[in-house]
């Protein structure tokens, strides 16, 4: 398998608003708060040594509160605002040294935009509004009505090439701003607040479409947000943000299972866990398993052994088989079969270990028994009886 490597490298990025930004940069080495610096120097602190890695094909989401310099900073990857002081590293160039050609030349290349004020031009189509891209890097009339086109159609506005922007919704509008920016082909997209400006309903669906999209054109995506709910759903790995510094990153269960703060805990205390926790993060090792060859005595030498009433069957790779129960073992020993090769129960229902805890409630509710948890091999991983569900949930 080829591994990962990282897209964008943020390497000790600091912003400092003002006019005498060495002064700020010295309170800030000394440990002095952004408040502080502030009343001293009249400076304002944007970021402080931020410090993160976004890898290739991931949506990675910057959120925080009102201040907390997730907008500067994904403004700061594209030099939009100028750092104070660090490196954005993309493909292994620092952005930071470029000149003011080689930076737009990388702007055209690299990137796609999409902001929470869709940015259309009222006086120009769809299909128009959507080739401006390609417009500013001089691809000729037909190529890029075509790769307009295309675009419109991944998003789902095929036929509404010729309509005129300001007929649409605020969700269709921000599916022609992110048409706009897929059109180019970038390497990243950079979404700030994308979709704050819409209706909660048309927000959900936007949030769906995005990560639907992305199974398909495997973007680099930094997102911008500061609702918690909108970055579990989306985020691969989320940055969160306070005071211009990064308080943590993790997945979205790893930052709810281990808040590295009381900040961070605070932050996620409402957090509704069935939505974030998986399968596999509460399932318990299996007590015991059987195997295909072994006698009916010996499995239920085994239930007796373990206070179990069945036992899930696996091949020797622990690719699961099927359930076996005390009843069937019974009954094998009866009818002197000598394995419970010809009792295994194959119908049974099991989950991946990345599934939700909302979706598993519902299917663990129907059983009397541990459900099985398996890989994408269906190798069985583990069980999760209902007691390890509750136990998660009420943490």
């Amino acid at each position: 398998m080829d591994e990962i490597k990282d897209k964008i490298k943020i390497q000790n990025v600091t912003k400092i608003f003002g006019k005498q930004p060495e002064k700020a940069l010295k309170l800030l080495e000394e440990g002095v708060g952004k408040d502080e610096i502030f009343k001293k120097t009249g400076q304002a602190v944007g970021l402080n040594k931020v410090n993160f890695n976004v890898r290739e094909g991931e949506i990675l989401v910057v959120m925080g509160l009102s201040g907390s310099g997730k907008s500067t900073l994904i403004r700061c990857v594209n030099r939009l605002i100028e750092p104070t002081s660090g490196s954005t590293i993309i493909d292994d160039v620092d952005v930071n040294k470029l000149t003011i050609d080689e930076l737009l030349d990388l702007r055209r290349r690299k990137f796609g935009m999409v902001f929470q004020n869709f940015g259309l031009f009222p006086h120009r189509t769809v299909l128009a509004n959507t080739e401006f891209g390609l417009e500013m890097q001089n691809v000729a009339p037909a190529e890029r009505q075509q790769k307009a086109r295309d675009a419109l159609k991944l998003v789902g506005l095929e036929g509404w090439e010729d309509a005129d922007t300001t007929q649409l919704s605020g969700g269709m509008q921000q599916r022609v701003g992110l048409a706009r920016a897929l059109a180019v082909d970038p390497d990243i997209l950079l979404m700030d607040e994308a979709f704050s400006a819409l209706d909660p309903m048309i927000r959900r669906d936007m949030q769906h479409e995005l990560v639907t999209l992305q199974e398909r054109v495997k973007k680099t995506i930094l997102f911008v947000s500061h609702d918690l709910d909108e970055a579990l759903k989306i985020g691969d790995r989320i940055v969160l943000m306070k005071d211009g510094r990064v308080i943590q990153i993790g997945t979205a269960e790893e930052i709810l299972t281990n808040p590295s703060s009381e900040y961070v805990e605070r932050f996620v205390e409402n957090v509704d866990r069935t939505q974030v926790l998986t399968a596999e993060s509460v399932m318990n090792k299996a007590r015991a398993v059987a195997y295909p060859k072994d006698g009916p005595r010996t499995v239920l030498r085994r239930m007796r052994d373990e206070g179990l009433s069945s036992l899930y069957v696996v091949q020797r790779d622990y690719t699961l088989i099927g359930i076996v129960t005390a009843d069937t073992a019974k009954k094998a020993i009866d009818e002197n079969k000598t394995t419970i090769a010809e009792i295994i129960d194959k119908d049974i229902p099991h989950v991946k270990g990345d599934e939700l805890l909302s979706a598993v409630i519902s299917v663990l509710a129907e059983r009397p028994v541990a459900l099985p948890v398996v890989d994408e091999n269906e190798k069985l991983l583990g069980v999760i009886v209902k007691g390890s569900v509750l136990s998660a949930l009420a943490e």
